[in-house]
């Protein structure tokens, strides 16, 4: 319902449309595009607004207008002359024959004929071959729009035949704004709180992040709530991983394992809670400074809860606490008693401000003894000195060997003793 339509529409891939919609305007059009980057940034979006900016009869500004027969026509796939292939089921050296044979023929209602190749890095090597000659000299009335998501897997022949745009992942920000200009339409009620939480899980994917957010208006109604939202995704609450930090920091090993206890008991899987361990002590870290805090991806209030955790923590303590979490990581992927390696890091977490007290005791225990053995030793040559006897200090004899004193080279050979 929310695909984009036109170029203006695309959320957070501005360095992307702005050219593509300059490209129309102009019409320095290229014979093939190639749009990669991860799911859900908008590549086959723009693949297709692109298509319907070609060919449309009024273009405003670089974008589609909607209006016109053309527009109309492809978005409701009547106009055969817009071909969206999926390279996955259609990967073999016949299907791209077959594309060759049809690209020959003009275009039957519109100005060019546009071909989608979706998902191109499973073609075979033999599709691949068969493309290149078409790709690199398509009759006028031809374009090529290729997408994918793994563009290592292509042949530098087919690289270098396209232009080619790399779609960024998009930004929590940009994803929470564009989930609240959606929920406004919608007439839901939502938290900012609620749609961070569906922004960070969608992992920087737009079309992930529209899915969760219809799944959780299903299940919370018009109302999103923070609560509500992390209770149907089965996220851990930001507040648990404060909570276990502010224990680890005092050393509370009995309260940590209740409150780990209690995050097992609710279905978590402790592995995603180590990786969030990591996450968390990272975010603190970065808070320690003005300056840094803004690389966080969270809202206003979990910023300056994290700004308050981190100037109440040591930078040595993250440290040690991030090499613990690591070192936990990858031992729980071999351990077979996961839960006890689990709880083991706890325990070192928890002792980490205990140990560096100890050897800071023991450091300035040694210290003192050796200012004490040096007082001491002064005190004795004070001591004999005031007693007019002298303190013979021993000086090495040295002795020759007796048959080295007739050796013509004259090479003695020197032994010390005291």
């Amino acid at each position: 319902k929310y695909r984009p339509r036109t170029f203006s529409n695309v959320v957070g891939q501005e360095h992307v449309t702005e050219t593509l919609r300059n490209a129309v305007k102009s019409g320095r059009l290229s014979h093939a595009y190639l749009f990669t980057g991860s799911r859900g940034t908008g590549k086959t979006s723009c693949a297709k607004i692109l298509a319907k900016a070609v060919n449309c009869e009024n273009p405003v500004d670089g974008n589609p207008c909607g209006k016109c027969a053309a527009c109309r026509g492809i978005d409701d796939g009547s106009i055969l002359d817009v071909i969206e292939i999926d390279a996955a089921s259609n990967n073999g050296v016949d299907n791209i024959r077959d594309l060759r044979e049809e690209a020959n023929y003009t275009p039957s209602a519109v100005k060019y004929r546009v071909y989608i190749i979706d998902e191109v890095h499973m073609l075979s090597v033999g599709a691949f071959n068969a493309l290149l000659k078409t790709l690199e000299e398509p009759p006028e009335h031809v374009k090529f729009i290729l997408a994918t998501t793994e563009v290592h897997k292509l042949p530098s022949t087919i690289l270098s035949r396209c232009q080619i745009y790399d779609f960024n992942r998009i930004k929590v920000p940009d994803t929470i704004e564009h989930l609240k200009r959606i929920a406004t339409k919608e007439g839901v009620q939502a938290e900012e709180e609620a749609l961070n939480v569906i922004a960070q899980k969608a992992d920087g994917a737009m079309r992930d992040a529209l899915s969760i957010f219809d799944q959780v208006v299903s299940f919370c109604g018009k109302d999103l709530t923070y609560d509500k939202v992390i209770e149907n995704l089965n996220v851990l609450d930001y507040d648990y991983y404060f909570k276990l930090t502010d224990l680890f920091h005092d050393g509370k090993v009995a309260e940590t394992f209740l409150l780990f206890n209690e995050i097992m008991e609710k279905g978590f899987d402790a592995g995603h809670l180590v990786s969030g361990l990591g996450k968390h002590f990272r975010d603190v870290l970065v808070s320690k400074d003005p300056a840094t805090v803004q690389l966080l991806e969270v809202s206003a209030g979990i910023k300056a809860r994290y700004a308050k955790q981190a100037a109440d923590c040591q930078v040595d303590f993250l440290y040690e606490a991030l090499k613990i979490v690591e070192q936990c990581e990858m031992q729980y992927k071999v351990r077979m008693e996961k839960r006890l390696c689990i709880e083991l890091a706890l325990i070192k977490l928890c002792q980490i401000n205990e140990l560096k007290k100890k050897n800071l005791r023991a450091s300035e225990v040694g210290f003192l003894l050796k200012i004490e053995g040096f007082a001491g030793k002064f005190q004795t040559a004070a001591n004999a000195s005031e007693g007019g006897q002298a303190v013979a200090t021993p000086k090495p004899v040295r002795h020759f060997a007796e048959n080295d004193r007739h050796r013509p080279d004259a090479s003695f050979k020197i032994k010390d003793s005291l």
